[in-house]
């Protein structure tokens, strides 16, 4: 189940529980107080555009924010509409391990899958 507030219908960016609870334990582990995870469409990579994600305490004019079990998201404008109804999940399997973007509005990407178009 993922949790969603009023903003993240707005934004349209899905954090899942699981990917919630290890943004939450590596704030934790950042030992910083008042960090949010910024997600970041910028240009770069094979494909022409690459996610980035960071810890941020910045806050940028027109910067979109939700919340998702207590973890703060952010995404600035210009990024917002690459990422309408895009889920970050994270997978931590023998075959796997880390965050993965589920994008809908990308239409292709790399063989490396470090970008998108």
């Amino acid at each position: 189940m993922t949790v969603k507030s009023s903003e993240t219908t707005q934004q349209g960016l899905i954090l899942t529980d699981a990917a919630a609870a290890k943004v939450k334990s590596l704030l934790e582990q950042q030992g910083e107080e008042g960090l949010s995870l910024r997600v970041a469409v910028q240009p770069g990579g094979c494909s022409g555009l690459r996610y980035q994600l960071f810890f941020d305490d910045r806050s940028m004019d027109g910067d979109v924010i939700s919340d998702f079990g207590g973890v703060s998201v952010v995404t600035d404008r210009m990024s917002a509409p690459y990422l309408t109804g895009a889920s970050i999940d994270y997978v931590d399997t023998i075959e796997k391990q880390g965050f993965t973007i589920d994008n809908p509005n990308a239409t292709g990407s790399c063989a490396c899958g470090d970008s998108f178009n």
